[in-house]
């Protein structure tokens, strides 16, 4: 536990709980920088294969920005600058996570809280989820890259619906659009989150880790795109001892072991 962040590794999953439940889960500066420490630690441990993030209880997954910090961690100009440093940090880091992470979501995910959902290679979510974005209520903008992951994930005109009018969709219009990609009773969610998990981490590291950076490169301009970080990928995979188990596995007609080598 750090602060209002838990970690836990349970098996070959690192579980990561935002823990503010009295303000929906509402992120404060203490628990943004204790998210990159996780992250971090995740990342580096090579028994964890696949990273799951949820909210604490079952009202939210996060809501956003605790904003009665505001007054004190973001007075001045200084101050919000060495926040931003602080929440912008961890942001990255969410976003330049090499291993499969999943977001569990249940009850609201508005504003920021869907923001950080975005950043999540799936979402699961309870069948009684909340979505929205509600800028146009309060006067503000969203950053490009999180509008970028919204356009991505739901075309533009779905995203031009759901920031113009602000409302909240339920979870089956979220799954129809593309905003989550499975649902679940909300009593069943965990487990099948937790069952999806252990499948992905049966798999080739290695595999997964080039899926997952040419996937998201695929998601820029072409004029943009690393073709040879992309090109990189696909040589490490056919030159791992991994690739090896895996065509050995399939003509011995078992299940491979891989090693993320």
């Amino acid at each position: 536990m750090t602060g209002q962040m838990l970690a836990e590794k349970s098996g070959p999953i690192g579980w990561m709980t935002f823990s503010n439940p009295a303000k929906r889960n509402a992120m404060s500066l203490e628990m943004w920088s204790a998210m990159a420490e996780i992250l971090e630690d995740f990342e580096a441990d090579d028994a964890i294969r696949v990273i799951v993030m949820q909210g604490a209880g079952d009202r939210a997954f996060v809501s956003g920005a605790d904003i009665s910090q505001f007054a004190a961690q973001r007075a001045d100009a200084e101050a919000a600058s060495r926040y931003a440093a602080v929440s912008d940090g961890a942001r990255q880091r969410l976003n330049t996570l090499q291993k499969p992470l999943i977001a569990l979501i249940r009850g609201f995910c508005l504003g920021g809280g869907l923001g950080i959902a975005m950043s999540a290679d799936l979402r699961f979510a309870a069948e009684d989820a909340r979505f929205g974005i509600p800028a146009a209520n309060l006067g503000a903008a969203y950053s490009s890259d999180s509008l970028r992951r919204l356009v991505n994930l739901v075309g533009p005109a779905a995203a031009k619906d759901i920031l113009f009018s602000a409302r909240r969709l339920d979870a089956a219009e979220a799954l129809r659009i593309g905003l989550v990609s499975r649902l679940a009773p909300p009593e069943a969610l965990e487990d099948v989150v937790r069952d999806y998990a252990m499948t992905l981490a049966e798999k080739a590291p290695l595999s997964l880790r080039a899926s997952k950076a040419i996937v998201n490169e695929l998601m820029k301009p072409e004029s943009l795109q690393d073709g040879a970080m992309m090109r990189g990928h696909v040589a490490t995979c056919f030159g791992s001892t991994d690739y090896t188990e895996g065509r050995r596995a399939f003509m011995e007609k078992r299940t491979p072991v891989f090693t993320g080598r």
